[in-house]
């Protein structure tokens, strides 16, 4: 998600660097504006990390990366999905001079590439107001939710939908092979009727739609970012509705 974001600021005109624990030439075009991590944190006063977990952004800021002392940072925008307790702590762990967005986002990476991501905003007024411009160019929605953590929040209760729409669809795909429904036909139904969702609507363009679960991959992500909403759950919620989505997303296999 970070490279295709990355592409869309320079598009826009703006100045920005790239950073990642891979080499600059894992990135092809990319690559003249990747930089090493001492040229990168001298030189970032705007941080966007995009990055998969809370361990890695845990990296980013105050481990490997240490980005959080970087010496002209100013801004620190978050847009990984993550629990919203850990993105709302943060507050308490970096620099009160920071200023702090959170700015999750929907679409997959076929969002990304083509600059119309939803971002789920969470921050003070004036400082989404200043920072808009960034969200423009990376984006098509954009979603102002409240103080800092709410856009985290929005964000996790709407992957729940995305993530119980993935594992049924998934299911709902699999019942129509062995009834013999062609998957072309029935997708194209589903997308005019009563059960339409993103997922099936976006079914061949969502670059994980046919994944099975794996380490390190989208559908274990959807598995992490129910993870996510858990942690946050309103106290004495029945969660049995999310954990069963999730565990059944841990079963998914590829499908051909």
């Amino acid at each position: 998600m970070g490279a295709p974001m990355l592409a869309a600021l320079r598009a826009a005109g703006f100045n920005a660097l790239g950073y990642d624990v891979r080499p600059p030439a894992a990135f092809g075009p990319l690559a003249p504006h990747m930089r090493a991590l001492p040229d990168f944190a001298d030189h970032v006063q705007t941080l966007i990390t995009v990055v998969r977990d809370i361990a890695q952004t845990d990296d980013v800021l105050f481990g490997a990366q240490n980005l959080a002392t970087a010496p002209h940072l100013q801004t620190v925008i978050i847009s990984s999905t993550l629990s919203p307790r850990y993105v709302t702590a943060l507050r308490h762990r970096l620099p009160d001079h920071l200023t702090l967005i959170d700015a999750p986002m929907s679409g997959a990476a076929i969002a990304a590439q083509q600059a119309r991501l939803s971002f789920m905003l969470g921050g003070d007024s004036a400082a989404l107001d200043r920072h808009q411009p960034l969200f423009d160019a990376m984006g098509a929605h954009f979603h102002r939710m409240g103080p800092y953590g709410s856009g985290m929040q929005a964000k996790v209760l709407n992957n729940l939908l995305a993530a119980s729409n993935t594992a049924m669809t998934r299911l709902v795909l699999d019942w129509a092979d062995a009834n013999g429904i062609d998957e072309t036909a029935l997708l194209n139904l589903i997308h005019t009727s009563s059960g339409q969702n993103w997922f099936a609507s976006h079914f061949n363009d969502i670059e994980f739609a046919r994944d099975g679960h794996g380490a390190d991959n989208s559908i274990s992500i959807l598995v992490k970012d129910i993870a996510s909403a858990l942690d946050a759950a309103p106290p004495q919620s029945d969660t049995t509705l999310p954990e069963t989505v999730q565990a059944t997303l841990r079963t998914l296999a590829q499908r051909r």
